[in-house]
This record gives C-alpha cells, structure tokens and sequence, in this order.
C-alpha cells in the first residue's frame, strides 16, 4: 500500500465537493468549518468548483473529477478534505486521474457518500485514504471528539481506532486480520460488482448506515445483495457501526438474518463510527486485527501516515 505523508501545522488543506452541491446553510457552514481549521494553525484551500451546482442538483461529474485531480496535482496541498456527501461521489469514478493520485499520494478523506470515492481509489491505487467526518461536519457537531480523532490520526502517531474508555461488543468470537474496507452499507454494496467494483478478500469489512434514511428491510437488501455476490465467503472479520432506527432493530440482527451461521470469522461492533458525532478515522487499505478476546476488539497493526513529529492538538 501507498502511505501518505502526516499532516503538520501549516499545511495546506484542500476541500472538494464530490457529492451534493453546497448551497444554502451548507455555505456558512464551509465558511464556519474553514475558520475553525485556520484558528487551528492550518491554512485552507477551496476547490474551484466547491460551490458549483451546474446541474441543479449537484455539479457536473467532470468538475468533481477536476477538482479532485487539480487537489492531489497541486503540490502545496497535503491533506484533501471532502466538504459533505449526500450522493453520486461515484459520478468522477471514469474522470478520475488514478496515475496522477498515485504520483502524488496526500491524505484525503470523508465518509458516508464518500465511502464510495474512498475505496475506489484505494482499489485503484494502493493508496491509503480514510473514512473520517466530513470537512462541513467540522462546524456543525456539537462535540469536538470527531476532529480530535482527524487530528490526531493526522498530525499524531495515534494507531487507536477511538478511545480506550469506548465499548466493543462481541457479536461473533474469533480472531482476524486483513486491510480495512468499507464505511456506508449501501455505498459498499455498490461497489461489489461492475467496471468499479473492489476486491474483498481476505479483508476486515467495516459498515455503518443512517437509519433515519434506510429502514430494516432497505440494510437487508443491500446486505442479501453483498451475500449473493461472495463478499461474506471472502472478507475474514466484520466491524459493524453505528445504525439508529426508530424500531429499535438493530444493524447486527439484519446482518445474522442474513448470513446466519454461514460466516466463520469473529463480528464485533462499537459506537465509534458512522451517522453520529463521535466518529473515529478508520484507515481503508491498512492491516488490521479483530481479537474477541481483548478489551479493544480492533486495533491498527501498520501505521497508516508517515510521520516524523508529533504536535499538541489540545
């Protein structure tokens, strides 16, 4: 895999669109998110086309591309934040430049629509990106937690996935290691089959969904169409997240409806990554090892950024 290098204070940070448009409140937002960075000692860089809504519903699927090209291009540049998700991050996928990401391996990360742009270029690239908050969520958490978690897995030498007071249950014993894949259910189960599809095996897979938008029956659909394409006969352990729905019904009991006693690695879960505050920054494409028998069930087993110095972020 491709490591990228750390960030320090006084990078630049660049910040992309790749999902849906920035319009309306999400504006000051982006405005809100860039001063809480720059007071943090970083300087931010808007993409040309980070406001653009060419299409009336987002920008174009070449502007995307573009600004995701000139991002990891541009050389003052060290980190690439995606500013929200929402939907068709998978729109850049044939616009993308996958040479040009590998000649010039930076940081870039985001989650929830951006699942898919995260691990298409790991797929394509060996580089490692990252599922973390949302450049936007910076300015509307009402807890710091999530950007104390980027800083740190960025600017530190933090291998922690979350906090040690955190709680990881056991859903199924056992003990696996692999690279990490994954992040938003349905986004990972687009991405099973197809020109764009991703390799899951021997892999750690690690999903979360919003439950507010995708009841029961929606996460059950997406996981039967994962079991019916191989992914849970390859992947060797599973890292369920956060998933909150008003029937109390929980994400572990739709996946064991699923594949019942069929899969044989260990299953475990934590409330540190998903549609919540307080999300963790989970490296895709770093080993990792799930141990049923440990207090912390996951834990990295490679550094994910190369790093020289640590800084205090507090």
């Amino acid at each position: 895999m491709i490591i990228p290098e750390k960030l320090n204070k006084g990078d630049v940070i660049g910040v992309v669109a790749p999902s849906s448009p920035i319009i309306g409140d999400n504006i000051e937002e982006i405005e809100r998110a860039k001063s809480i960075i720059e007071n943090l000692g970083f300087k931010v860089k808007f993409s040309k086309n980070l406001f653009s809504n060419t299409n009336g519903y987002s920008s174009t699927a070449k502007e995307k591309a573009e600004d995701i090209n000139e991002m990891f291009s541009d050389k003052e540049v060290k980190m690439i934040w995606c500013a929200k998700g929402g939907n068709n991050s998978n729109s850049t996928f044939e616009y993308l430049d996958f040479e040009n990401i590998k000649r010039n391996p930076k940081i870039i990360c985001g989650y929830s629509d951006i699942t898919s742009l995260t691990n298409i270029i790991t797929a394509k690239t060996g580089l490692v990106t990252f599922s973390s908050t949302n450049f936007k969520t910076v300015a509307t958490d009402e807890t710091d937690y999530s950007l104390k978690e980027v800083l740190k897995r960025f600017v530190e030498k933090s291998l922690e996935l979350g906090t040690k007071n955190e709680c990881y249950d056991t859903i199924k014993s056992g003990i696996a290691e692999g690279e990490l894949i994954g992040g938003n259910l349905n986004l990972t189960s687009g991405l099973v089959a197809g020109k764009y599809s991703i390799d899951f095996t021997d892999k750690i897979l690690f999903l979360e969904e919003l439950g507010f938008e995708t009841e029961p029956a929606g996460a059950s659909n997406f996981l039967y169409y994962m079991k019916q394409n191989g992914v849970f006969e390859k992947v060797k352990g599973i890292w369920l997240g956060n998933y909150t729905h008003e029937s109390g019904i929980e994400l572990e009991k739709i996946l064991l409806d699923t594949i019942g006693d069929e899969f044989k690695g260990p299953i475990i879960h934590s409330e540190n990554f998903g549609h919540i505050e307080n999300k963790t920054v989970i490296p895709i494409g770093t080993r990792a090892r799930i141990d049923t028998n440990q207090e912390v069930k996951i834990k990295l087993l490679e550094k994910c950024v190369k790093w020289s110095k640590s800084i205090d972020i507090s």
